[in-house]
C-alpha cells in the first residue's frame, strides 16, 4: 500500500516533528517537582508593575537627603529616591510572612555589606531547629549578594537567591530582592539612606 504524499500531510508531518520535544518536555516531572515544599498558603498576587501602587517620596519622608527607600508590603515593592531629586528605581519584593513579622515605621540604612554572611535569629531558629547559626556568604545563603542593614537589629533590605520568594509573603521580616535588583540598588544607596516601612 503506497501513501500518497500531499503539502497538508507534508505540513503536519513537520509540525507533529517539531512538537515532540516540547510534548515530552511538558510531560517530565522535573518541570514541576513533587517533593517541593509550598513557601506558604496565600492570595494569589500580580506580579507586574501594574500591581505596584504608584508613590511619590513626598508623601512618606519631609526631604529626600541622601536617599529615601519605601518599603511597600501591600503592593511588595521597594521604591527609591536618590538625593539628586533624579534618580528613581522600583523593584518587586519579598515581604513578611505574617503581620506579626512585619515592623512598620521610619529607620535608616546604616551599614552595607557584599556577600554578607547570615546568622540567623533566636526565633527563627526556634521555628526551624534545622537552621545553622551561621552561614557564610555565597550561593544559597538567604541574604543573597547584597544587604543593607537598618537601625532596626535583625531586619534589612537584601537579595535572594531563591527566586521564587519574589512577590510573595516568604521572609521572616526583612525585603528581599532579585540578586541583580539588589546589586543595583547596593550602589545607589548610601549610608544614612531614609527608610520608611509601609
Amino acid at each position: 500500500m503506497t501513501q500518497r504524499i500531499t503539502r497538508r500531510s507534508t505540513i503536519l508531518g513537520l509540525a507533529g516533528a517539531l512538537a515532540t520535544p516540547t510534548l515530552l518536555r511538558a510531560q517530565s516531572t522535573d518541570a514541576f517537582p513533587a517533593d517541593e515544599a509550598p513557601i506558604r498558603d496565600q492570595t494569589a498576587v500580580k506580579r507586574n508593575i501594574s500591581a505596584f501602587t504608584q508613590q511619590n517620596w513626598q508623601d512618606h519622608f519631609d526631604e529626600l537627603g541622601v536617599g529615601c527607600l519605601l518599603a511597600d508590603v501591600a503592593s511588595r515593592a521597594v521604591h527609591y529616591w536618590g538625593g539628586d531629586g533624579e534618580s528613581y528605581r522600583l523593584f518587586p519584593s519579598s515581604v513578611p510572612m505574617s503581620d506579626e513579622l512585619t515592623k512598620r515605621g521610619y529607620t535608616k540604612v546604616v551599614r552595607k555589606a557584599k556577600n554578607p554572611g547570615w546568622t540567623p535569629t533566636a526565633n527563627m531558629r526556634e521555628r526551624d531547629p534545622t537552621l545553622p547559626r551561621y552561614m557564610e556568604g555565597g550561593p544559597g545563603n538567604p541574604l543573597g549578594t547584597r544587604a543593607m542593614y537598618l537601625t532596626w537589629p535583625a531586619y534589612l533590605v537584601h537579595g535572594t537567591h531563591d527566586t521564587r520568594k519574589i512577590g510573595r509573603q516568604s521572609s521572616s521580616g526583612c525585603i528581599g530582592l532579585y540578586n541583580q535588583h539588589v546589586e543595583e540598588l547596593y550602589e545607589l544607596v548610601e549610608i544614612g539612606t531614609q527608610v520608611r516601612i509601609l
